[in-house]
């Protein structure tokens, strides 16, 4: 089993990268190497197989054809700019979120070997006028030029599955929370600020109101959905191989109630209320009553509360010393 992850330099990419090396197997197979291929150079991380990485444009066709090699079983295609980089630079968002995910199934296609591909999308591709609760096959109708690209990366998916190019599947992950590090350009990336900084004993503003609702995901969880969604038989998927990645609908209040009810309320006192309106008109137009049927069927599973992505955080990346 050979499995490459594009994307691998950032946070989910390292975390689906170790827990893939502590499991040792894929779908019932040794995991003979792991190549891990980002923009820019990945970290390393050790294991008992072949651990190579790579530099991979993919924007790019030549560096996606230069990093996906003919022996690959399971591309997972993680690397993205996220919403609010994709709504500033349209250029950018279209090359990479979109003509990206063409140029990396163009490659698979060419092997002739019918790779496995997980693709991530996003809740993005939902919005607009479209009812409540969104479903499964509800109208794909985003409200941004980050959820228009992975709607067309869905649809580019489901093709080239039907096609016999790739057994491809794709999951629209909810936000995932609470990430470690730093703030990046994510129009949702105060999700995890007003938590991570807090918990942190730092400073961090939320431009929003307590009662705006969102749906959300660990990053334990996503990673856990991620191996399961490539050892799902494609088969299993029907028609349609993109779907919800399950997570559960929670108010910005809920969330810091689950945090002070894990450290304590001192934390919430370092949050700030100071409105946003850029970040606003982006959130404003995401939808958060979900229900993702199709996964749960399949296995998939979210958190039970929020109060256990509060304590992943705590357990798996709060810094230390």
């Amino acid at each position: 089993m050979n499995i490459l992850i594009i994307g691998g330099g950032g946070f989910i990419g390292q975390k689906l990268a170790r827990s893939l090396v502590a499991r040792g197997q894929l779908r019932g197979q040794k995991i003979e190497s792991l190549t891990l291929a980002d923009i820019h150079m990945p970290a390393s991380i050790p294991a008992n197989f072949d651990i190579k990485t790579v530099t991979c444009d993919i924007a790019d066709p030549q560096s996606v054809a230069d990093t996906i090699g003919s022996e690959v079983d399971v591309i997972y295609l993680l690397a993205a700019i996220v919403s609010a980089h994709a709504e500033d630079d349209f250029f950018a968002g279209m090359s990479i979120n979109m003509m990206g995910t063409l140029n990396v199934l163009e490659r698979a296609r060419s092997l002739n070997t019918c790779p496995t591909v997980v693709f991530t999308s996003s809740i993005a591709v939902f919005g607009g006028e479209v009812p409540d609760p969104i479903l499964d096959h509800t109208a794909l109708m985003p409200q941004s030029s980050y959820g228009t690209q992975k709607a067309i990366g869905e649809l580019l998916v489901n093709d080239y599955s039907r096609k016999g190019f790739i057994d491809g599947r794709g999951f629209r992950l909810p936000t995932i929370s609470v990430r470690p590090g730093a703030p990046n350009r994510a129009a949702s990336s105060f999700m995890s600020s007003i938590l991570r900084e807090p918990l942190n004993g730092q400073p961090a503003n939320c431009p929003v109101s307590k009662d705006f609702a969102h749906y959300y995901l660990s990053p334990r969880k996503c990673v856990e959905n991620l191996i399961l969604g490539a050892e799902i038989p494609g088969q299993d998927f029907g028609s349609s191989r993109c779907m919800m990645m399950p997570g559960r609908k929670t108010t910005i209040r809920e969330m810091i109630d689950a945090m002070t009810s894990v450290v304590g309320p001192e934390a919430e006192e370092l949050i700030t209320w100071n409105a946003q309106p850029d970040v606003q008109k982006i959130v404003g137009g995401w939808r958060s009553d979900f229900e993702p049927t199709k996964a749960l069927k399949l296995g998939m599973s979210a958190d039970t509360s929020f109060v256990e992505n509060i304590r992943y955080y705590i357990e798996d990346d709060q810094p230390t010393g």
